[in-house]
């Protein structure tokens, strides 16, 4: 049978209100389907899924993604993951060694979850099942890490609730293309053109002001900037932070050097080693920048020893 493409994504909607319906067997292999049939990058595959059947495990992630009861009452709750681990694993399991890329294994990672998210969504939506996209998840990512054990090399992408809808509304409305598509080279925005974006994307707030909805996500004080310290330190623990070591607690090098410098009255860098000096000791640690200045942090606390 025929599906009309164009109308599914003409009506699309985020769905926050499912009926208690399982979804059939071989529905649910229709969607398995789809997100392995997503495009990937050179054939690597840096995604995986997590589907959540658990009621207490759905219900915690539920709380960590900011009390969301759509998660607890879909028929299905996935997570999507940026995954590394798995293409290490293949290489070693062939007698290769991962080589060190960490900006670009979690570009392409992120890119391929996302796709495989995207098309496990647009087919159940095809197949008449509704769907919302979750990025709550990032939340409390630092206790979703542990709750879902994953190892280094795997950090929580987005969530995705799917079930039979128990809602029905009309799309939320997007931007004038205008805005967003662009020819040959990216054309700057002139104040009328950023105006005409707030006035159509008034209806997706309730009070028509959408920059409500911007300030209270994207401004200062808002809920990126909260995420923003605990996603950091999630990479770093995870590996993907060129700058410092995996398993690092730190948003960031910078960080980290400021929680030093909270310890002593100096760092000092050369080439292979950190000091961290107080008025009357030192604290050496060994290897690049953010491994040295951590392990003489670690020293300087009491943590290991202080020799070598």
């Amino acid at each position: 049978m025929a599906v009309d493409l164009l109308l599914i994504l003409a009506q699309r909607r985020s769905v926050r209100r499912f009926k208690p319906v399982p979804i059939p067997e071989e529905d649910l292999e229709k969607l398995l389907f789809a997100l392995q049939r997503a495009p990937t990058d050179a054939s690597a595959q840096l995604y995986s899924a997590i589907r959540i059947t658990d009621p207490g495990l759905r219900e915690k992630v539920a709380q960590l993604s900011g009390n969301q009861e759509h998660i607890q009452k879909a028929a299905e709750f996935f997570v999507f993951l940026a995954d590394v681990h798995r293409l290490e694993r293949l290489l070693a399991h062939r007698g290769e060694r991962m080589a060190r890329w960490p900006k670009t294994a979690l570009h392409f990672a992120l890119l391929d979850a996302g796709l495989a998210a995207g098309y496990l969504a647009l087919t159940a939506e095809a197949l008449g099942y509704g769907v919302c996209f979750i990025g709550g998840v990032l939340n409390g990512v630092e206790e979703l890490r542990d709750l879902l054990g994953l190892p280094p090399g795997v950090i929580p992408a987005v969530g995705l609730a799917v079930g039979v809808p128990d809602e029905a509304g009309p799309p939320r409305p997007r931007l004038p293309r205008g805005l967003v598509v662009h020819e040959n080279r990216y054309r700057p925005y002139a104040p009328e053109d950023l105006e005409a974006g707030f006035q159509a994307m008034a209806p997706y707030s309730r009070v028509g002001d959408w920059g409500r909805v911007l300030r209270r996500y994207f401004a200062q004080g808002g809920t990126m900037e909260e995420r923003e310290g605990p996603y950091g330190r999630t990479l770093s623990r995870q590996g993907f932070d060129p700058d410092l070591p995996q398993g690092a607690p730190f948003y960031s090098l910078g960080a980290l050097l400021q929680e030093a410098l909270k310890e002593a009255r100096g760092v000092l860098f050369r080439e292979g080693e950190a000091w961290l000096e107080r008025e009357a000791e030192a604290f050496r640690g060994e290897g690049g920048p953010g491994e040295a200045l951590l392990a003489a942090l670690r020293k300087a606390r009491g943590e290991i020893g202080n020799w070598p």
